[in-house]
């Protein structure tokens, strides 16, 4: 049961009255006041300099040719040009109803219709452990996944390593350097290694089990020793954060396969390559990008383009209708070119879409924490896991948009208390289960919602909570058609808080019995809904707390 695309339906079929060229996108919003309805649009104001006319003027005559849904709303109002809808009762116990039975399944829908989509998912380079940074894009990308799921497509989650090039080099370097040096000899350590300390742990376990046996080994045999143990460390955070990867693809894999070489042949074919001062260059300006790209530098080393290339023409061999990217901010850059070349490919524009993600903001107590890779200033994953909890975390790097910068506060993030938003979620459904529990000691048998009074839910609470509880799938649609997964964690929030106002102001459990009852599956109802909510995030909601 879509809501909004109820009211939307309604709304065209009154515009349709209204001579205008072009109909500009129904934007439907939940206003702030309870009085102005459940849902409003200002579309009245797109269409006043087309129509000169008021927007109060547009306004009230779409209003007079909406026809109210009896099943769906119950009234329209304008007030100020904008349009104000209200939802019907009799829409809100049938939710209820509909929530009831559907329990687990409550939110999902078939919009997918079971098409393949694969996410590029995390994909740090294997040169050092998963950052609090890093942890952002993974819980935005698993959440997401989650969400495509629940709405019918076949999603596969997919981490490409980029285990070939100067920066592996410079790890096998580090590592040498740093085993070296633990066997007591004096070594310059490389000019641009990597001076965590997470390789002096990888250093001295290598020490503990071969000894000195690798002291005149090439680098390759320690960059192979370093990617090995950040890769498997990699993976066990991963899956002790709750996130699921259901393939890995190695670059270098690309190059032994042939598909890189392939790949160059056939553009080269196509007349999209051309040489240039020495280099092989690529003609993604003739498909949108800003300029041509090198693909293969001067001295004969190819660039990463190359290989990305190959990886999502292999993508699309693999026969997913949809592909989706999930990158730092930092490859806003790399964008458009990756673009250029699925076109140069014969794939429309459209078939990959990448979502950037903005990286964190690291503060402890309002001081900030400082973050770099290369000079192991930074907090890992494993260590906000240990700080403040898995749960917590990944509710908090889905708060914002991937598209805003997301302040995280590790000491406001261990409170428990209304200021951290996911304890305030988990404590109402904790607080739902504790009801149950007494309602069982108390004898009391909640019965079949069929046979319940929903009438009684009269109160100007119980209906902001039958209101909010009804838009729950629409929320979901909403995240999986804009690739945005934050209205979830903030939807939940607004549950919790409506739920803790009628706990605070009405008893559930009372000598009335059939209001006991028709309140018990109201908040039956609530649970439903926030256990539903917090798996799609990868979080277990509580029985206690």
């Amino acid at each position: 049961m879509e809501i909004r695309e109820k009211i939307i339906e309604s709304l065209q079929e009154a515009l349709k009255k209204i001579k205008v060229k072009k109909y500009p996108e129904v934007l439907l919003e939940r206003p702030k006041e309870r009085e102005h309805g459940d849902f409003s649009t200002n579309i009245s104001f797109s269409l006043a300099k087309e129509l000169k006319k008021s927007p109060q003027e547009i306004a009230k005559r779409l209003v007079k040719d909406i026809r109210p849904d009896s099943k769906v709303i119950e009234r329209v109002e304008e007030a100020k040009g904008f349009i104000n809808f209200f939802l019907t009762e009799e829409l809100l116990f049938e939710n209820l109803v509909e929530i009831s039975r559907k329990e687990q399944d409550y939110g999902r829908s078939k919009m997918g219709k079971g098409e393949r989509i694969q996410i590029e998912m995390v994909s740090v380079n294997p040169t050092g452990p998963l950052h609090v940074g890093h942890s952002r894009g993974a819980a935005f990308a698993d959440t997401l996944a989650n969400i495509l799921e629940a709405s019918d497509y076949q999603v596969e989650r997919e981490y490409y390593i980029n285990d070939i090039g100067t920066q592996m080099e410079n790890l096998g370097k580090s590592l040498r350097a740093r085993y070296l040096e633990l066997l007591g000899e004096e070594v310059a350590f490389p000019e641009h290694g990597y001076q965590g300390e997470y390789l002096v742990e990888i250093a001295r376990r290598l020490k503990d089990r071969e000894g000195d046996k690798h002291r005149e080994e090439k680098i390759e045999f320690f960059t192979q020793y370093a990617y090995s143990d950040i890769i498997e460390s990699i993976k066990k955070d991963l899956e002790d954060f709750r996130i699921r990867i259901d393939s890995w693809k190695r670059e270098s894999d690309l190059y032994k396969e042939g598909k890189v070489k392939e790949i160059l042949k056939n553009l080269k074919k196509k007349g999209y390559l051309y040489e240039k001062e020495g280099a092989l260059w690529f003609r993604s300006s003739q498909f949108g990008d800003e300029k041509d790209r090198v693909i293969r530098k001067k001295d004969g080393s190819l660039t990463y383009l190359a290989s990305d290339i190959a990886y999502h023409e292999d993508k699309f061999k693999r026969r997913f209708d949809h592909l989706i990217n999930i990158w730092g901010a930092d490859h806003h850059g790399y964008v458009e070119r990756l673009q250029a070349a699925i076109s140069a490919l014969g794939h429309p524009k459209k078939s990959l879409d990448i979502v950037l993600y903005q990286l964190v903001k690291l503060s402890r107590s309002g001081k900030p924490v400082a973050m770099s890779t290369r000079r192991g200033e930074f907090i890992t994953l494993r260590e906000v896991m240990d700080e403040v909890g898995r749960d917590v975390a990944r509710f908090s790097f889905c708060m914002r948009s991937s598209y805003s910068h997301l302040d995280f506060d590790l000491e406001l993030a261990k409170k428990e208390s209304p200021e951290n938003p996911v304890y305030y979620v988990e404590y109402a459904h904790a607080r739902i289960s504790s009801i149950f529990k007494k309602a069982k000691e108390g004898k009391i048998e909640k019965r079949k919602i069929q046979g319940i009074d929903l009438k009684l839910l009269h109160t100007p609470e119980e209906k902001s909570i039958l209101k909010l509880l009804a838009l729950f799938p629409d929320i979901i649609t909403s995240c999986a058609r804009s690739y945005q997964v934050h209205s979830i964690p903030n939807y939940l929030r607004e549950v919790a808080s409506e739920f803790h106002t009628f706990y605070n102001r009405h008893r559930v459990l009372s000598e009335d019995a059939e209001l006991t009852q028709a309140r018990l599956a109201l908040v039956e109802g609530v649970r439903i809904v926030l256990r539903n909510g917090l798996r799609l995030l990868g979080i277990e909601a509580p029985q206690r707390m």
